[in-house]
């Protein structure tokens, strides 16, 4: 769960997408070379909290370590840090650094870059978070078939889609853990289109664009992965 050179942007969005309450990991502090980060998701929100390298030891708090192998330890023991505000916070699920992200964040981010001339550094408060995709795609009625466009926005293994960018309030959640299957389709008259399966429905949604449709089935794909490797560590947890 050691990420060598995350930034605290990705660690956020890392966390806050595919992570839980009591995800953690840690990072090189983007402040000082001799500061680690331990990033850690609490229940809509990721604290950071310094570990100092002294040199010969590893410094959290009022505790030193001679190692960060002893402080991996010292936190599978006693997962506990406490808050600015007082509350306990408990260290749960170690991110591991083994987690496969899809290629189209790093064009989203060097895209977003290229169009207003910023480096990525610059763009931190209004980066993209890694996990979420939003847009326009044209959805078919389930029992009228017709044609509608529609706002959706990917948060976590939701799904939303809204009458327009500007509405509060979604016309529909769709649950990915329930989604068996994302792919391209070609049975519609229309081009750019992919359906989305579930137990009771096939939704079938068209984008502008075959690229734009692309980016669409891969983030979904990858999110329906995540949720099945979490899935079966789960099973194999309890099994054990």
């Amino acid at each position: 769960w050691y990420h060598d050179n995350l930034t605290r942007h990705a660690a956020e969005a890392l966390l806050l997408s595919n992570g839980q309450d009591g995800s953690y990991l840690l990072r090189k502090s983007n402040e000082r070379e001799d500061l680690y980060s331990l990033s850690v998701r609490g229940k809509d929100s990721v604290k950071h909290f310094h570990v100092e390298h002294t040199g010969t030891s590893f410094k959290f708090g009022f505790n030193e370590f001679s190692s960060l192998k002893e402080l991996v330890m010292h936190f599978a023991n006693q997962p506990l840090i406490g808050s600015e505000t007082g509350t306990l916070i408990v260290l749960k699920h170690p991110y591991p650094r083994q987690v496969e992200e899809p290629s189209i964040y790093e064009s989203v981010r060097v895209h977003t870059a290229m169009q207003t001339g910023r480096t990525e550094s610059d763009l931190v408060p209004n980066a993209p978070s890694l996990g979420t995709k939003e847009g326009y795609l044209i959805k078919q009625g389930k029992i009228v078939k017709n044609w509608k466009t529609r706002w959706f926005t990917l948060q976590r293994n939701e799904l939303k889609y809204f009458k327009d960018q500007t509405a509060t309030e979604p016309i529909r959640a769709l649950d990915l853990t329930e989604c068996s299957a994302v792919q391209f389709d070609y049975s519609q008259e229309r081009v750019n289109c992919f359906c989305l399966v579930f137990p009771l429905r096939t939704y079938y949604l068209c984008a502008k664009t075959g690229i734009e449709a692309d980016e669409w089935i891969k983030i979904l794909r990858w999110k329906l992965s995540q949720i099945r490797k979490q899935l079966e560590e789960r099973n194999a947890t309890l099994s054990s």
